[in-house]
């Protein structure tokens, strides 16, 4: 249940597509807060990256081109090294005067964009604004096609999301940790030269460099769950090259690693409480009637009942604790999943896994043939990098469980450990938590959504305050993130910010 920090676009989108986080000029240290809205100077050893010519393509479904981009490796010395970036676009569709490039990005980290804008973005935004701008996307370095960080086999993945993350004494703490640093072992030696490299600082810096090359005076940029860190702090670094940027599903820069894996426990039981609410009135609800507390107490027997016996899948992986609470989990992040989520936990509790092992499947990005995509690999990698960990030691987590089972009686305890991961990272983090206000940026629009899992609402909040342009607007409703997920208000509020630049009015909320 390796479920630290990753916060991404919601299921129904990630289906749809086919498919957790900071600092300077000078690489990964954490940029300054007051930086000046004047247009920073391109400096000299960058140059030849700022003027070179993408080589467009046509793939994938028509009407899709593709390109390579060249971005130092490492910022510091340009000079020793390329990464090469793999950049898509779908040109403006017309009528309407073209109004540059829409750079997106679904989250992660380690969601591959290039694939969420093939596959749901280029033909799921409103037709409006596909009309007026080239939809863009670049896979951040490490990420997918983008010089992807890798770190264990099919296999070893497979062995990995099933190690038990609530030990009940010191030999399962043992294999835990174990895990941990085969995990991080097995990405430093199939990935060590570009470990010190997949900074979300880094990521932004690639993206004024794409910017420059599209001949965009200003970025414009839709950023969902962890993208929204990635587009502030581009709007940190760039103030001035900052247009009109939508910050969806929006996540705190402020917060250490620990107090962010709290609040995120709390998120996906707050969601919890909105499913198992809505559960306990339907007569199909595996968790019975009652409350929806009584519902979490039962799930949580549940769950101990499978960490003692796991139940048959129809495949050789049993469905043990681990993988049946990535399955709910998973189905936390959007509301359309929980007839889903009633459905599996009906068939686990009768000795089939198979459902609820499939959602777990989904959410690791899983391939039928045993195979794994490589967003587990990129999404440690990064957060590894941008925070220092969350937890040094099995003895700081024991610490610290109290309040995660407090924040989440059903999930926190197994959430608790999974943060011990970045404890054992052979990388050394080069972010720090700090404060974004962008001072000088346009204005930047924040969403959040009251009942988020995985951003929780009251990091819009957070950073919208920060924000020195920051307009907060809230989605009171179910699920992560909110443009583009059936809200009119939503929807009609974000359209007339990219289309016409003006941002909603203060404190504006939708349902």
């Amino acid at each position: 249940m390796d479920t630290r920090h990753l916060i991404r676009i919601s299921a129904t989108a990630l289906a749809t597509a086919g498919l957790l986080i900071s600092g300077c000029s000078s690489g990964g240290t954490s940029p300054s807060a007051s930086a000046s809205a004047a247009q920073p100077a391109v400096p000299a050893a960058l140059k030849t990256y700022y003027a070179q010519k993408l080589s467009w393509r046509e793939c994938g479904a028509p009407g899709f081109q593709c390109a390579t981009m060249k971005a130092p490796l490492d910022y510091k010395k340009p000079e020793r090294a390329d990464i090469k970036l793999a950049v898509s676009r779908m040109k403006a569709t017309g009528p309407g005067k073209r109004l540059g490039s829409l750079l997106v990005n679904p989250g992660g980290p380690g969601g591959s964009a290039v694939g969420y804008l093939q596959a749901y973005a280029a033909i799921g935004y409103p037709a409006p604004v596909r009309a007026r701008y080239d939809m863009v996307a670049v896979d951040p370095r490490g990420v997918s096609r983008s010089e992807p960080v890798q770190c264990l086999t099919g296999k070893e993945m497979d062995a990995y999301t099933q190690v038990d993350q609530t030990p009940d004494d010191r030999g399962e703490t043992g294999k835990l940790v174990t895990a941990f640093k085969g995990f991080a072992a097995g990405c430093e030696k199939r990935s060590a030269a570009i470990l010190p490299h997949v900074s979300t600082v880094e990521a932004a810096r690639d993206m004024d460099i794409l910017r420059a090359v599209l001949g965009d005076r200003k970025l414009s940029y839709v950023g969902a769950s962890y993208g929204t860190f990635l587009g502030a702090t581009y709007a940190e670094l760039f103030p001035g090259r900052s247009g009109r940027l939508v910050l969806d599903g929006a996540m705190d820069p402020s917060l250490p690693s620990r107090e962010m894996s709290r609040d995120q426990t709390a998120g996906f039981e707050t969601a919890f409480q909105a499913f198992a609410a809505d559960c306990v009135k339907r007569k199909d609800c595996p968790l019975g009637t009652g409350t929806p507390n009584q519902a979490g107490k039962r799930l949580k027997a549940f769950f101990d009942q499978l960490d003692a016996k796991p139940v048959r899948t129809g495949q050789s992986r049993r469905l043990g604790e681990s993988l049946a609470t990535t399955g709910v989990i998973a189905a936390m992040y959007d509301e359309s999943a929980w007839t889903e989520l009633r459905g599996g936990l009906t068939r686990a509790m009768g000795g089939d896994g198979a459902a609820l092992l499939a959602l777990a499947d989904t959410y690791y990005e899983r391939s039928d043939d045993g195979s794994y995509q490589n967003l587990m690999y990129a999404n440690a990698a990064v957060n590894c990098l941008d925070l220092p960990p969350a937890f040094t030691g099995p003895d700081d987590v024991r610490t610290q469980l109290p309040d995660f089972e407090k924040a989440s009686p059903v999930f926190g305890e197994g959430l608790a450990w999974a943060s011990l991961n970045c404890g054992y990272w052979p990388t050394k983090a080069t972010g720090a938590p700090h404060r974004i206000e962008a001072k000088g940026a346009a204005p930047i629009v924040v969403v959040g959504t009251t009942r988020d899992p995985a951003t929780p609402y009251k990091w819009a909040l957070s950073l919208a305050g920060q924000l020195d342009s920051g307009t907060l607007l809230t989605y009171d409703g179910d699920g992560h993130t909110a443009y583009g997920r059936g809200s009119d208000c939503i929807d009609t509020a974000i359209n007339t910010y990219l289309l016409e630049g003006t941002p909603p009015k203060p404190g504006k909320k939708c349902t």
